[in-house]
């Protein structure tokens, strides 16, 4: 029997992914590490409140099989430069490090589509940064996931990504080829994809928005 660990628990794929761990009797353990008070009550699942700005401080509690990463914010909600930084890039390699000094096989993280180090777009450069990283420690299995516009019910209200996932819905049927990758993806169809990859001796590491969808 297996222990998760869950970063992103109370995002729209984490919700979903917790959901699914919960369900699946391959894992006995989940720890989700959160920063405020969560509704989630399981037997299964043992609640960890993390202060982000001192992960060293958690370092005994990272530890178990499958780390699952899917942390994410948006320019909207750290409008300052240094904690937008500090989500999307510091904190994801922080954890992997951690991860990977406490013997934590796997670690599965959500990245983004075109995400790219050399980018001149901090999203997905910041994302592309990452994935080196994580390719860098040499985890015994990973997972990198990047998926298109998220379809689900989010608690903030996204304009300009609702107005994205409209207008690539229209478009999803002439998207053929290179372009099947942009396709609007259901975040619960992301969540199971994690978990699969977690489960299962899979030859590629990173799988594109269409990829995700296959498995």
């Amino acid at each position: 029997m297996k222990t998760a660990i869950v970063f992103g628990s109370t995002g729209l794929i984490g919700g979903h992914l917790v959901n699914e761990l919960i369900q699946d009797n391959y894992y006995s353990k989940i720890k989700i590490f959160v920063r405020s008070q969560t509704s989630i009550n399981n037997e299964k699942v043992e609640v960890i409140n993390v202060d982000f700005n001192n992960l060293g401080n958690h370092k005994t509690e990272i530890i178990g099989d499958d780390c699952f990463f899917c942390i994410g914010t948006t320019k909207q909600n750290s409008t300052d430069k240094n904690d937008y930084q500090k989500v999307e890039l510091d904190i994801p390699k922080e954890i992997a490090q951690i991860a990977k000094a406490n013997s934590v096989k796997s670690f599965i993280f959500i990245s983004s589509i075109y995400a790219n180090p050399n980018s001149s777009g901090n999203y997905v450069k910041f994302k592309g940064l990452v994935e080196e990283e994580l390719k860098r420690l040499n985890f015994s299995k990973l997972g990198i996931l990047r998926p298109s516009f998220l379809m689900g019910k989010r608690k903030e209200n996204r304009i300009g990504e609702k107005i994205g996932i409209l207008t690539f819905r229209v478009l999803s049927p002439l998207l053929f080829g290179p372009f099947k990758k942009m396709r609007p993806i259901s975040s619960k169809i992301v969540a199971k994809a994690m978990i699969k990859i977690a489960k299962e001796n899979l030859l590629k590491i990173t799988f594109e928005s269409d990829e995700i969808l296959k498995l």
